[in-house]
């Protein structure tokens, strides 16, 4: 699967939703006030990927970062062994993919395949830059919530 989707909220009903479920869900995002998410929901897209779909593959561009609402996804590495991967893991509700190279652009590191349909809410990196451009306070804290939900995961790595 490319990074084209299908906006599955056409009719609006997404949108509308889409900042509380947005604070429900993404606990990085709990600090903002509900006003702040009314201010930035507009910058965001809802998505479904189903079983068995790559949400992107390997050394395909990166064009946005993705925050897993509901699902799993699988993070595999092609070895130096033709056919072969390592599973990096797994990311399920909370969890964002995809931050890395929207900060520099770089390729996709892996490929995320969908274990199970997976709800995603999505910043394209134009989004990502009109955000930082048009509500640079605003984007400062979106900025530390992914990085300290980095900082966690990485920790995690480490025990």
């Amino acid at each position: 699967m490319s990074e084209a989707f299908e906006d599955p909220c056409r009719d609006g009903v997404c949108r509308e939703r889409l900042c509380g479920r947005m604070k429900r869900e993404l606990q990085f995002l709990s600090f903002l006030a509900e006003e702040d998410l009314d201010e930035i929901a507009g910058y965001f897209e809802c998505r479904q990927v189903s079983a068995g779909e790559n949400l992107w593959a390997e050394g395909s561009p990166c064009t946005f970062v993705a925050f897993v609402i509901a699902g799993r996804l699988e993070a595999k590495k092609q070895t130096e062994f033709e056919g072969k991967e390592m599973v990096l893991g797994v990311y399920s509700h909370g969890a964002i993919v995809g931050e890395l190279c929207i900060l520099d652009g770089s390729p996709r590191a892996e490929t995320l395949r969908a274990l199970e349909r997976v709800d995603l809410v999505l910043l394209t990196r134009q989004s990502f830059e009109r955000l930082l451009a048009e509500h640079p306070a605003l984007g400062t804290k979106l900025l530390k919530g992914m990085l300290l939900t980095v900082s966690v995961r990485l920790r995690k790595t480490y025990e």
